[in-house]
């Protein structure tokens, strides 16, 4: 995949990922306002757990896919696609099952692990979805292989848009009927299978129409399954944990964040945990770029080094890290800023707003994690990055341990920001190792200069006025307005200033045409 491809790709991603982000994440807000942060402590206790169960269920088996069918489209061998993408679909299916039973058998054991028993009704409802998920997200991955992002993108937003109507109208109906916060979870944890199973029917209709569908006219049997079954999970299980990153961090909070936070009820160290997912709600839109960006990423940098094109491979990850570096620094500056009235336009009040502060500044490095990870596996260094994530997630809890207990969520935060900043340092010194690439790009000073000159601007309307006494309303006004203004100056600036070349330029066919 040429560059300006490359791009392309990332761009009908990055416009879909920013849709069912937004979708996904800001559904919290109406769920907090409606059912409470209680509701919105069992749903972030729950939620990344199902996540981690989902990802190792499916193990990477889209990347790992999209990875090996790229290979086999350079080699021309078709029944080689034909056996990745069934057994795939198998390996999917049995692991899925398998993710199922190991919670529903165990429910009451991880539920006590996570926040106590009032989160088991929700982390069944949801651990269903474990059933067809991965058999969907194999689809996903047939199409990537073809360097075709757009069914991913479009079976996203679907999935997002049918699971957040469900939640909203779940939620408003079980609140009138006036259902206990448990239950309230379990019902709007519901959502994510229906919205699985709408994704599921579009790929679906969507293969069966493709050019690119597969002949059945080979043959496959028990041998041909162990082959490439073997050789999948090899690829995969590695991928799976690099793919986990966010997840698993969210977990390591989900089992140790409610036992080191001093409370004297079990209601209350949900409330407050509710309060944290506030953050999480937060970051995720500001990683979007990052998100959507790993996929393509992935097959793109492995077939350059596989074809020996070092010095296309070099520019596709300069491309790429320039890229995360130009939207991922105001976006963190921003909401480093911005957290009270943020806080006061999206959840009605100013609690926790140091937490959301400290959160939304990690989401730099949270995105530069994303993207190295996903670099390090695009260069066959899987093994690498999951060893660099699996060390990342023990320097967490750690953190956690030693912080919570004084700093209460703020702590967490704390440790979140400390861990990743950790994996940005590790990941870029790996990646030297294998692609000789500058350790401080000279574009890099100069988003940052503007970046904090910007935020610097920002800051001083807390000598002018108190945030905390804003309405709702204008707080909202306050930070559209700031953003708007941020991005007006911001973009311009960085023109003026040259951060980047002109052959970055000519990769985003947008920004040529309009600078000609």
């Amino acid at each position: 995949m040429k560059p300006s491809t490359f791009l392309k790709s990332t761009l009908i991603l990055t416009v879909a990922t920013l849709l069912s982000k937004i979708l996904g994440s800001l559904f919290r807000v109406p769920l907090q306002n409606i059912a409470g942060d209680e509701v919105l402590g069992i749903f972030s206790l729950v939620y990344p757990v199902y996540m981690v169960a989902l990802i190792l269920s499916v193990a990477g088996i889209p990347i790992a896919i999209s990875k090996l069918i790229a290979e086999a489209r350079a080699s021309g061998t078709k029944q080689d696609i034909f056996n990745i993408q069934k057994t795939a679909r198998i390996l999917g299916l049995l692991l899925g099952a398998f993710s199922l039973g190991i919670i529903l058998l165990f429910s009451r054991s991880i539920s006590q692990l996570i926040g106590g028993v009032s989160t088991e009704p929700a982390l069944i409802a949801v651990s269903l979805t474990l059933l067809f998920a991965p058999y969907m997200a194999v689809d996903r991955g047939f199409f990537q292989g073809y360097e075709d992002m757009r069914p991913t993108a479009v079976s996203q937003v679907i999935e997002q848009f049918i699971r957040v109507i469900f939640i909203i109208g779940v939620a408003s109906y079980m609140v009138s009927l006036e259902y206990s916060p448990p239950y309230i979870a379990a019902g709007v944890m519901v959502s994510s299978l229906l919205g699985v199973l709408s994704s599921m029917a579009y790929l679906k209709t969507r293969l069966y129409r493709s050019e690119m569908k597969v002949d059945r006219k080979y043959n496959y049997n028990l041998n041909t399954f162990k082959v490439w079954g073997r050789r999948i999970l090899s690829v995969s299980l590695p991928i799976a944990i690099g793919t986990i990153t966010m997840a698993l961090f969210n977990v390591v909070d989900s089992l140790t964040v409610p036992h080191f936070l001093r409370t004297e009820s079990g209601s209350e160290t949900t409330y407050l945990y509710g309060i944290y997912g506030r953050g999480l709600a937060v970051v995720q839109i500001a990683t979007v770029f990052a998100t959507s960006v790993v996929l393509p990423l992935i097959p793109s940098l492995t077939k350059h080094l596989e074809s020996k094109n070092i010095k296309e491979a070099r520019k596709l990850i300069e491309t790429t890290r320039w890229a995360t570096h130009v939207l991922s620094w105001p976006a963190a500056v921003l909401l480093l800023t911005l957290a009270v009235p943020i806080n006061v336009a999206l959840f009605t009040n100013a609690e926790g707003s140091l937490m959301l502060s400290i959160t939304g500044f990690s989401s730099v490095f949270i995105s530069m994690t994303l993207v190295g990870t996903a670099i390090l596996q695009g260069m066959n260094a899987s093994r690498l990055a999951a060893t660099i994530i699996l060390f990342g997630t023990l320097i967490k809890a750690i953190a956690n341990a030693v912080l919570v207990p004084f700093y209460s969520i703020e702590g967490a935060a704390i440790a979140t920001l400390i861990t990743y900043i950790l994996i940005v340092v590790i990941n870029n010194r790996m990646i030297r190792r294998l692609v000789e690439v500058p350790v401080f790009p000279a574009h890099l000073l100069k988003i940052l200069v503007m970046s904090v000159l910007l935020g610097g601007m920002t800051a001083t309307t807390y000598l002018l006025a108190n945030p905390f006494e804003w309405s709702r309303v204008f707080s909202f006004s306050f930070v559209a307005m700031t953003g708007l203004l941020f991005v007006v100056v911001y973009c311009p600036s960085l023109l003026k200033l040259k951060a980047f070349d002109h052959e970055m330029i000519q990769h985003v066919p947008l920004l040529s045409k309009w600078l000609k």
